[in-house]
């Protein structure tokens, strides 16, 4: 709008100033008036004090009005006369301006509303809601408005006038910003609506809109690809000529539709856009690649990528030029040009890493499978800039193997052996390369050729054989120290039993005697956990919930984690019942917690997680081992120190430990690991370095057979409660198991013993014996066969040890049950009851009592199968 001029501005309606009035002057003439006719009543004498106070008073006040005039406490105009400049300014600003009362009453308006509006007077001035009137979305903008003044709001809005007001009705349309907002005067409310002809702001902001779509037509018209990626690898843009290539909607670009992922080969998206670089480092780099269109038929094309590095070094957003190589797109009458595009396509589809070095061992070109093998671009360019030298991407220790090998091959020589190596980035890869000479001088083309072949999969191959070969024969190793050992501690239990049972609670050596028995206990335990590493112990199974199995061990976890850490169970909704021996469950949530407890010695936070796994989000883990069923979660992370790749390779094996000496047998972790695989479950884990550990168990869930199974065997009692403490508190005194009420344990019948260990066998016949059975003893298997042979007395109970010289238990059994069909059996032995049942014939019956045990749950199961 024009600057008005200052006839214009005078235009300016006020009602806001309030000059003297002339009423009061005439009410106080009159005052006068009749003071001094009332005055000629009073006698002379009487009427003379009073005018003269009258016109003391009266001079007061003139001399007070002179002073407070002189000070500018008092000015004759009236109070607009002291806002002069302010009004002033209001009266001539561009934009149209009215003040309105409560109830809609008008008491300002400057020049430019007072044009827009048409008025000239207070008499047909129009309030903004009568000016603006038109379409819809007019009326619905000044009733927002509108309502806004009423409730004291401020509110401002934009809207297109189709025919505008009289004061711009020389144009077809304008546009107009209306805003509103209350003015802080204290006795009444005004709103003040402001007008500003915002066209040529619309009309500027459409041009360079329209100049933006030009500009972005010309781009994607283009006879060369263009896209920028981000650096979280989405296309935020891509210009048709590409998409067309790739054959890709545009409309599926810019809004997450699209990543660098689907248009690269694989892995090498992150390492387009990863890496770091120099703070505010701008780069550009050229790389030949074959991008893959929708339909995936790769596209042979060359890159020209630039990126911007931030102060921190980290990428910002990258804007890529894209060159369509393949055949037709460039001109191929020249012979040597298309042999290099067929060179170029073979070099950068090869899977086989290749790469060319400079002497120095710097590198001069690369294809798309060396970037993938070690994480660095895959540049190319004329040799006048060097990438890193190769030494960079190998871990420290063989980075001298790997600058001999081309040192070798850089002077010449042919018969370089091949390098194995590992790679600095990412982390636990490996590779074997090849150097040879490139036959040139070096330059442009590089003078060393490297081959290498990612082996990362083959030595992990390789180590999982070594590791199962190692830990098959330790768990050997450990099966067969424990078989012994068990029938050591058996003898020594059996005799502190004996002792015990003569011996008074008062007697001095009773105190003794439980040391002997309780640390025979806690080397039990020990044995325990040997076989829980090579999966020969015997196990219980049971269908549980391990909601309440959790909810069981709360009390028992809190004491062990003391006040520091804090303990937090999440229990998922409806779990799935799975199928494990509960004590074992125990011993490995146990074991995990002691473990989180030591890594967090300055406190911390222990969560115990359950949750159902389906079995596509069990397949989505992609766990190697982990078949895709439906399975349970028990997760237990902790917020310790964490743990190094190199500590977490070992953590499972037996007696490895990183605690202190004294502080730790080596055998919790591998513990847990027996006793999870045993029971047919799955254990991964993840650690950080100073973040935290986690252990996830799968336990695959259990569905109930309908049918009816085959009738099992008379449970045996549970190993002796002292000896089921965890690895991680072993050395603290076992606690005996609730006595049970006292029951009679004699009984009659005979009962042939067979044990191999004489010891054993002397302990366990004068404990059946002292109950009232009479014990046959029988040294092997042979030799049991030979007394049932000989004797004319049936026998009614057998119970042998599994493994014996000469004949196993199995095998007795198989010979026993030929003659005496029917004949009850009880097997004793230290390995698991699975370790022998598969060498019975199918649905063969027998109790099972593990070794070491006591002499009261020996007679305890042998008064339980005679019963039986």
């Amino acid at each position: 709008m024009p600057e008005l001029s200052s006839s214009a501005a005078e235009a300016a309606l006020d009602r806001s100033e309030r000059p003297g009035r002339v009423s009061l002057l005439l009410l106080l003439a009159g005052l006068l008036v009749g003071a001094a006719v009332g005055l000629s009543f009073v006698a002379n004498e009487q009427a003379q004090p009073i005018i003269l106070g009258l016109l003391a008073l009266l001079a007061m006040a003139g001399v007070f009005c002179l002073f407070a005039f002189a000070i500018g406490a008092i000015q004759l105009t009236g109070q607009g006369t002291r806002n002069d400049v302010t009004k002033a300014v209001v009266d001539a600003a561009p934009d149209g301006m009215i003040a309105m009362e409560e109830g809609g009453r008008p008491i300002y308006a400057n020049a430019a509303y007072l044009k827009l509006a048409g008025s000239d007077t207070f008499t047909n001035l129009r309030p903004v809601e009568r000016v603006f009137v038109g379409s819809p979305e007019v009326s619905e903008a000044v009733y927002r408005l509108a309502q806004a003044a009423r409730e004291g709001r401020s509110l401002s809005e934009e809207i297109r006038m189709a025919p505008p007001p009289g004061g711009a009705a020389e144009r077809d349309f304008a546009w107009f910003r209306i805003g509103v907002r209350p003015l802080p005067l204290p006795r009444r409310p005004v709103a003040l609506w402001s007008v500003a002809d915002i066209t040529h702001e619309r009309e500027r902001q459409e041009n360079v809109f329209q100049e933006l779509q030009h500009a972005i037509d010309y781009l994607d018209h283009a006879p060369a690809g263009f896209m920028a990626v981000d650096p979280k690898g989405s296309v935020v843009y891509m210009n048709a000529t590409l998409a067309a290539w790739l054959g890709h909607d545009l409309a599926q670009v810019g809004s997450g539709g699209l990543r660098l992922s689907e248009i690269l080969p694989d892995d090498l998206g992150p390492v387009l856009i990863g890496g770091k670089g120099e703070p505010g480092e701008v780069r550009t780099d050229r790389f030949d690649l074959d991008l893959r269109r929708r339909n995936g038929h790769p596209l042979s094309a060359r890159l020209y990528h630039r990126v911007a590095y931030g102060q921190d070094g980290r990428p910002g957003d990258s804007r890529t030029l894209v060159l369509n190589r393949s055949a037709g797109e460039e001109s191929s009458d020249d012979p040597q040009q298309a042999a290099e595009l067929r060179f170029d396509r073979f070099f950068n589809t090869s899977p086989v890493a290749v790469a060319t070095l400079a002497a120095d061992g710097r590198l001069v070109r690369a294809n798309a499978s060396f970037a993938r093998l070690f994480g660095t671009l895959p540049r190319t360019g004329d040799g006048s800039e060097l990438g890193p030298p190769v030494r960079d991407f190998v871990v420290e220790r063989d980075r001298h193997v790997i600058e001999a090998a081309a040192r070798a091959a850089a002077e010449g020589r042919g018969d370089v052996p091949p390098v194995e190596i590992g790679v600095s980035a990412p982390v636990n890869r490996s590779a074997r390369i090849w150097l040879s000479p490139a036959g040139t001088a070096g330059g442009a083309e590089g003078a060393v050729i490297l081959y290498a072949l990612d082996t990362t999969a083959q030595h992990q191959l390789q180590q999982q054989v070594n590791q199962a070969q190692k830990m098959e024969m330790v768990g050997q190793l450990a099966g067969g120290i424990a078989h012994d050992f068990n029938n050591v501690l058996q003898a020594i239990i059996g005799y502190s039993d004996l002792l015990l049972a003569s011996h008074r609670p008062t007697d001095p050596a009773f105190q003794d005697i439980m040391q002997i028995k309780q640390n025979a206990n806690r080397a039990a335990s020990l044995v325990r956990q040997l076989l829980a590493f090579s999966r020969r112990q015997t196990l219980r199974p049971e269908v549980i919930h391990l909601g309440e199995a959790l909810s069981d061990l709360t009390l028992l976890l809190k004491r062990l984690l003391g006040e520091r850490v804090e303990l937090d169970l999440k229990h998922g909704r409806d779990l799935w019942p799975v199928k494990a021996d509960v004590n074992q469950f125990e011993q490995v949530i146990v074991n995990l917690a002691v473990n989180a407890r030591d890594a967090m010695p300055d406190g911390g936070r222990l969560l115990i997680r359950t949750a159902n796994m389906t079995a596509e989000a069990v397949g989505a883990l992609r766990l190697n081992g982990l078949p895709g069923a439906d399975h349970v979660l028990i997760e237990v992370s902790d917020t310790g120190t964490g743990m190094t790749p190199e500590v977490m390779e070992k953590i499972f094996e037996p007696f490895f430990t990183t605690k202190e000496v004294n502080k730790g047998t080596g055998l919790g972790l591998s513990t847990v690991f027996g006793i999870v695989k045993q029971s047919g479950g799955y254990i991964d884990v993840r650690s950080t370095v100073g973040q935290g550990t986690v252990f996830a168990i799968y336990l695959p869930r259990h569905v109930p057979v309908p049918e009816t199974e085959a009738p099992e065997a008379l449970p045996a009692l549970a190993p002796p409660a002292s000896g089921t403490a965890p690895a991680a508190t072993a050395a603290a005194p076992a606690a005996e198991a609730p006595k049970a009420p006292a029951r009679d344990l004699t009984g009659r019948g005979t009962i042939l013993l067979v044990e191999d260990e004489d010891p054993v066998r002397a302990v366990n016949g004068r404990a059946l014996t002292a109950r009232g059975y009479t014990v046959l003893e029988a040294a092997s298997g042979l030799e049991a066969l030979q007394i049932m042979q000989e004797r004319d007395v049936p026998v009614d109970l057998v119970v042998s040890d599994v493994v014996m010289p000469e004949m196993d238990g199995p095998t007795l059994l198989r010979e026993l049950r030929k003659a005496h069909p029917a004949l009850k059996v009880i097997f004793v032995s230290g390995y698991a009851e699975d370790a022998f049942r598969k060498n019975l014939p199918d649905g063969e019956e027998f109790n099972f009592l593990p070794k070491p045990f006591s002499l009261k749950q020996l007679v305890e199961t042998v008064k339980t199968t005679m019963a039986g």
